[in-house]
């Protein structure tokens, strides 16, 4: 007898299920090759993705911000504001050089608009002479994974030397392919040449310096072709160190003969002047940062880096030690097992509602279908930039529960007719095919429901991207084994051997399904019954109940934020003193900052509570980090520490501005506020940035504010005297003079083994460091010797900091924090309502915006809310195709709005604002509304359609339906319950999306199972308007008896 002759019904679901084999085959596939696959996925901690963005730096030596804008800035903005696909240009001038950012416009072709941007900007002739050649790149992130630090007492010589080879060593790992150093000065050959020795000799620091260059050559000279072949021709007299620039020949005497370099000036190996140390808990410190390219996991470079640290340390010398600073794939094992350790628990719960509510064997295959629908999504997501990261682990813990609600409603139905006393074989065929089609149209609308997130604009949208594509493959494969795998486990009787350890618990089981179906039928039934004959009331109390939740979280009274805040594996200080500081304030200020952190460590766990301190020093900013230990180690959160830290510091005088933060970096960090103004007049727009810090200043929630304006240096604005024009001189050789004088020469640049060393002519530091060494100045003019201060004529000022640009005007921004951040959007109100426009007022010809955070999340609310309103016009068509109505379609849309409800309690109950993630999970809810909806309105349908009233049929569709719509909420809170509950802090970004999701389907539960019969008994009122009136005496004495 042939499989055929036991199949009810033809058809691949009839099919498969009597064909265990070839079902088991598919499900083999499934597992091994997605086990297979799944080992060969990359691993990070955040997805990959492209930033979109051209950087262009240049190099302008010795010129103010105001030169820079003037000379490089506005020439480049001319010339590719016109390019297609720019989205925004942002520009800043520093003293020194100027730096472009360009942001593409999403779906632009980067490394296409990077080519016209290159051409264009080699096409500028204006650029000064002094200005060097234009860097142009494509901004790519960089994923570190280790950050070292190298300290101790050594000179910074010393460490430089040990850094260069340590990287080297490092390198050499053939794990390791990308090492970089931080915290140290570039490398300079210093030529110090004398006033007097110049004078004497009759030259200038440009003469000595053109000397120099032209006696360090590494040229080719062509090829010389012989019958032997060719030979190559080189001039090869190139110099690498101070020694041997020392016995160059300078000037040849009248006698014939020559003074050396080493006659007339000092030459050493040094360090460019500037201010720009790192210190490791006091000692001098070089940081070595390791970073992973291409495929490399954050697991397998770190594991290399620190067995080379452990060998390397081991024969450093006396005095100098080198330290594991960060370890960001610590960072990544302790995400990945707490969201497996939540994953687990979670299956756990799944499993154990399952087996509740269904037999043993049943709740088994059902369960099954979690493994083989995660493992399975590995087959097609591994040929793609899929990676195994935070965010993707996420989404299989939020597919988790949901997963398996199409295996529940197939095999509970599958349960339902072999209760009725049907055979195996045609029970799992009739459950299957009778369903068939409101699960495959459920499946379709959780994946629709899930695609708005693919579409979030921003960086945040490419950070998430990955979410939604993991959740569509999961439902595409579990859709497939509740379809075909599933029916042909539940096809043919128990195998003892393989349940019989479970078997003792079927007793049990059974026990709690004659007491659920008791309870169904005692006080559901009556319940609904009564619930009908109030529908309108009910519906009332539903929209009444809605508004009120609308309105409470419009009045702004829960907040809005972008992430919730997701605390750093360190507390962070930077303080921002004035520009021109002298290097010793800046030291001062770091001493006391490294010397308050140290006493927060002493008083709270020492070395329980900290591993270090590092700090740095660059410009006018000192940067201190105390970098904490293990989260479940340290007796203090990050934010306590860092409350304790700046409780400490207390006001230090001099500063501009100190930040402390807790949540660097990560998800939600950043200022709350971020308002850029623009005007022509740079007085007005310093005024008014000014004018709108004193207003956020008189909110007793604002810190940490930031004007946007710093105070200059002092600058002297020089001009040529008439004694000046007599001498023969011009302005253009009267700037280079100083220029030379106090900037110093470049000779020569040589790449000396890793590091680009500059040979530099300048005076010795005492003749260029006083306001007297300016005045007294000899300048050579052609018609002898002149001093500076008879020669020019000066005017005090201040020169600008630097000048910030975006679209070709000149902007500043005005920033500042909000404790707590959710109250952020209220502050934001009070500003647009009455600060703004009184502002605006004031100033005329005044614009301003919103960037950052505020800025993400308007355009992120934005992008989601137009994403989510295509999404549900594909639900309505993806619902009226099975109802084979217009109208029915609108019954499960009117009660997708009410899982904001639940939602917006389970964070009111869970002590969280709600965030962007909060509005992914109400997308993401809205599908799981959809499904149960869908079945129970399908069942009404086939029952009228089989000549039963509207009433009875949709009272009989909500007690049969009752048993799957509630195991399948709560398989898929059993699923969530895990991350919602976890009180790890590393987790916190992602939880919001659990609540809403987890507590919306909650309450969605009670809507499909009390209001969506109510619902579709309104509708079958109204189309009783225009139809002759049906008898529902029938309806109302079959549901009595």
């Amino acid at each position: 007898m042939t499989t055929a002759d036991h199949t009810p019904t033809r058809g691949s679901i009839a099919w498969m299920a009597g064909n265990s084999v070839a079902a088991n085959l598919i499900m083999a596939v499934l597992l091994i090759g997605g086990l297979y696959m799944g080992f060969n996925i990359k691993q990070e901690v955040f997805p990959e993705f492209s930033l979109d963005i051209v950087n262009i730096s240049i190099a302008y030596p010795g010129a103010s911000p105001e030169e820079v804008e003037n000379g490089l800035l506005l020439a480049i903005e001319e010339a590719i504001q016109d390019l297609e696909g720019i989205d925004e240009i942002t520009a800043s001038a520093n003293e020194g050089y100027g730096f472009i950012s360009v942001e593409a416009l999403e779906g632009t072709n980067i490394n296409r608009l990077w080519q016209e941007i290159k051409s264009e900007i080699d096409r500028i002739s204006t650029f000064p002479e002094e200005a060097e050649e234009p860097q142009i790149s494509i901004a790519a992130r960089r994923r570190e994974v280790l950050r070292l630090a190298l300290y101790g007492d050594a000179s910074e010589t010393t460490l430089r030397a040990l850094a260069d080879q340590i990287r080297d060593e490092l390198l050499m790992d053939e794990g390791i392919t990308q090492v970089e150093l931080d915290g140290v000065r570039d490398r300079e050959i210093q030529v110090s040449i004398s006033r007097q020795i110049l004078r004497r000799y009759g030259i200038t620091l440009q003469d000595v310096a053109l000397t120099i260059s032209r006696a360090s050559v590494e040229l080719g000279g062509g090829s010389i072709k012989t019958r032997g072949g060719d030979i190559l021709l080189r001039v090869r007299d190139r110099k690498d160190y101070a020694r041997q620039y020392s016995v160059l020949p300078i000037i040849t005497l009248e006698d014939g003969s020559s003074v050396l370099l080493e006659d007339i000036a000092t030459v050493t190996e040094g360090f460019e002047e500037t201010d720009n140390w790192a210190s490791f808990n006091g000692e001098r410190a070089v940081i070595i940062e390791v970073y992973r390219v291409g495929d490399q996991t954050p697991i397998q470079v770190a594991t290399s880096g620190k067995a080379v640290v452990k060998r390397i340390d081991e024969s450093l010398p006396n005095g100098v030690s080198l330290t594991v600073l960060r370890d960001l794939s610590k960072v990544f094992a302790q995400r990945a097992d707490l969201l497996l350790k939540n994953a687990y628990i979670g299956l756990g719960l799944v499993f154990f509602f399952l087996a509740l509510f269904l037999e043993i064997r049943l709740a088994f295959w059902v369960s099954l279908g979690i493994p083989i629908s995660f493992l399975g999504s590995f087959l097609f997501l591994a040929p793609t930039t899929f990676s195994i990261n935070i965010i993707s682990m996420f989404a299989f813990i939020v597919t988790l529960g949901i997963v398996v609600d199409d295996a529940v409603v197939v095999g509970e139905n599958i349960y339902f007719f072999r209760r009725q006393g049907m055979p195996f074989l045609e029970a799992a065929v009739k459950g299957t095919k009778s369903i068939a089609m409101p699960v495959v149209f459920s499946v379709i609308t959780n994946m629709v429901v899930f695609v708005p997130l693919m579409f979030v604009p921003g960086i945040m949208g490419k950070i998430f991207k990955t979410l939604p594509i993991v959740v569509i493959a999961v439902f595409a494969v579990s859709l497939i084994e509740s379809l075909f795998i599933l029916p042909a486990h539940l096809s043919h009787k128990n195998r003892r051997p393989l349940f019989f350890p479970l078997n003792y618990l079927e007793k049990g089981q059974e026990k709690f399904s004659r007491f659920f179906e008791t309870f169904v039928k005692k006080y559901y039934r009556g319940f609904l019954f009564r619930l009908l004959h109030y529908r309108y009331i009910v519906i009332s109390f539903g929209i009444a109940l809605l508004f009120t939740t609308a309105g409470f979280v419009s009045s702004g009274r829960m907040g809005m934020v972008m992430f919730p805040k997701v605390e750093s594996d360190y507390a962070f200080c930077e303080a921002v003193l004035p520009y021109g500081t002298p290097s010793d304030t800046l030291k001062n200020v770091e001493q006391l900052l490294v010397q308050k952190a140290q006493e927060v460590i002493q008083e709270n766990g020492k070395d329980h509570l900290s591993t270090g301190i590092f700090s740095r020093v660059w410009d006018n900013q000192v940067r201190v980090r105390l970098y904490l230990t293990d989260p479940d180690v340290r007796p203090l959160s990050t934010s306590d520490v860092t409350n304790i830290w700046r409780k400490k510091a207390g006001r230090i005088p001099g500063l501009e501005t100190i930040t402390f933060e807790s949540d660097r970096g990560g998800p939600g960090s950043g200022k709350s506020l971020t308002v850029s103004l623009s005007h022509r007049d740079k007085n007005m727009l310093d005024r008014a940035g000014e004018d709108l810090a004193k207003n956020l200043s008189e909110y007793s929630i604002v810190h940490d504010i930031d004007d946007g304006s710093a105070k200059g240096k002092k600058q002297f604005d020089i001009t040529l005297s008439p004694a000046g024009k007599r001498m023969g001189l011009t302005s253009r050789e009267v700037a280079n003079q100083i220029r030379h004088a106090f900037q110093g020469v470049s000779a020569v640049k040589n790449q000396r083994g890793r590091s680009e060393v500059t040979v530099r002519i300048l005076l010795p530091e005492e003749e260029r460091m006083s306001e007297s060494t300016f005045e007294e100045l000899v300048l050579l003019a052609p018609k002898g010797e002149i001093q500076l201060r008879n020669a020019v004529e000066t005017i005090t000022g201040r020169a600008y900091t630097s000048i910030k640009r975006t679209n070709g005007r000149r902007e500043i921004s005005v920033t500042a924090n909000v404790r707590p951040p959710s109250q952020a959007e209220n502050i934001l109100k009070d500003m647009k309502k009455d600060i703004l426009p009184d502002l605006l007022s004031r100033y005329p010809g005044l614009s301003y915006s919103f960037k950052g955070r505020q800025a993400d999340i308007k355009e992120s609310i934005s992008a989601l809310l137009r994403g989510l309103g295509m999404a549900l016009l594909c639900v309505f068509a993806l619902l009226a195709i099975p109802f084979k109505s217009y109208l029915q379609p609108f019954i499960i849309m009117f009660c997708i709005p009410f899982g904001m409800i639940g939602a917006i309690a389970g964070h009111i109950i869970m002590g969280y604002s709600l965030s962007i993630m909060s509005l992914f999970g109400l997308v993401a809810m809205s599908g799981v509304v959809v499904n149960d909806s869908l079945v129970l309105i399908d069942f009404a349908n086939r029952r009228c359609r089989d000549g039963i009233p509207a009433l009875y049929a949709v009272h009989s569709a909500g007690i049969q339906r009752f048993r799957p719509i509630l195991l399948t909420t709560l398989t898929t809170c059993g699923g969530l319950a895990p991350i919602i509950s976890e009180t790890s802090r590393q987790a916190r970004f992602l939880i919001p999306m659990a609540i809403s999701l987890g507590f919306g389907i909650l309450f969605a539960t009670l809507i499909t199972l009390l209001m969506v019969p109510c619902l579709y008994m309104i509708l079958e009122d109204i189309k009783g308007l225009f139809a002759p009136k049906k008898n529902t005496n029938k309806a109302v004495s079959m549901i009595e008896e």
